[in-house]
């Protein structure tokens, strides 16, 4: 892989939450559910598997750059894993695809290879998770740990929610990414697991599906409980942790472009350096020795969400 072997490079190809929302009232941000593309010195990872991993996985084959994928799953719920069966590179002989996930908590007992074959079973789907021409391999990690994939340093943590989820930051060149998605700050406190991993870096991806309003039940029933935060919390814990800016995640399947929007100037009120995570964004970090970095280049057409 040639492109952007010199920086870390974050691009966006599924920002939304629970299930796709596509329409004329999502079109800037995007419809599509959570999946996340991260490059650095020749290496890939994908984080999640939701219905933007369609459009990435053509991608991939138009560029030739399919035959080796891994992917780092959050957790399996539904809007999470639901693009895998849509992947193309899937169905290529001589791919190898590597699907990383933390350990699931089931009480039935299953695998992640179990649960990934059973959204791939009939009559639910006509093709078989074990017929699919690619090589594929699953592991499941410890709830903490680092590990690499080629250029790449992960390091991962559990996050709060109903099931178990994993958060992971992927690091190359001095700078980092951390993909904080499926959690939430109870009580108002912060997670100081999650501050410890978020320390520094250069942009926290954080799931901000719910407003303040929303979420204790001002608007409509409490979300409290339900495993997804909002705009609030993430900036509570970017100012913690000292990151360097803010890409709000999960949007709600129900949230407008314009909702979005006004979102992200409350956010901005309290911390400048926020942005709305939505499809076809790019954000570059060039490599650098010292730990302070210098900015991010967004690539992403103009908008009033960015």
């Amino acid at each position: 892989m040639s492109r952007m072997d010199d920086a870390l490079e974050v691009r966006f190809w599924g920002v939304r939450g629970s299930l796709p929302s596509p329409g004329p009232d999502t079109v800037v941000v995007g419809g599509n559910t959570a999946c996340v593309e991260v490059t650095g010195g020749g290496s890939r990872v994908i984080l999640d598997a939701g219905s933007g991993l369609r459009a990435l996985g053509d991608a991939l084959v138009a560029r030739g750059e399919h035959r080796e994928v891994d992917l780092l799953l959050t957790h399996v719920h539904w809007d999470h894993v639901m693009g895998l069966p849509f992947f193309t590179p899937l169905y290529i002989p001589g791919t190898r695809v590597r699907i990383t996930a933390g350990p699931l908590g089931s009480a039935l007992g299953l695998t992640l290879r179990d649960v990934l074959a059973k959204q791939m079973m009939q009559p639910m789907f006509p093709v078989d998770f074990t017929s699919v021409g690619a090589e594929v391999t699953t592991r499941e990690i410890p709830r903490r740990g680092r590990f690499e994939v080629g250029a790449l340093m992960i390091d991962t943590a559990e996050l709060v929610h109903p099931d178990p989820v994993t958060a992971y930051r992927v690091s190359f060149g001095g700078r980092s990414v951390v993909f904080a998605t499926d959690t939430e700050h109870r009580d108002g406190e912060i997670d100081p697991t999650l501050a410890q991993l978020a320390r520094g870096a250069d942009v926290l991806i954080y799931d901000a599906q719910y407003t303040p309003e929303e979420y204790d039940g001002r608007v409509g029933p409490s979300r409290r409980g339900w495993g997804h935060s909002t705009y609030e919390a993430g900036v509570a814990l970017a100012r913690a942790a000292g990151v360097k800016s803010l890409a709000l995640f999960h949007h709600d399947p129900r949230r407008s472009d314009d909702a979005v929007a006004e979102i992200v100037q409350r956010a901005r009120a309290i911390f400048p350096e926020t942005i709305a995570a939505r499809e076809g964004v790019a954000m570059r970090f060039e490599a650098c020795v010292s730990d302070r970095g210098g900015p991010a280049v967004v690539e992403a057409p103009p908008s009033s969400v960015s």
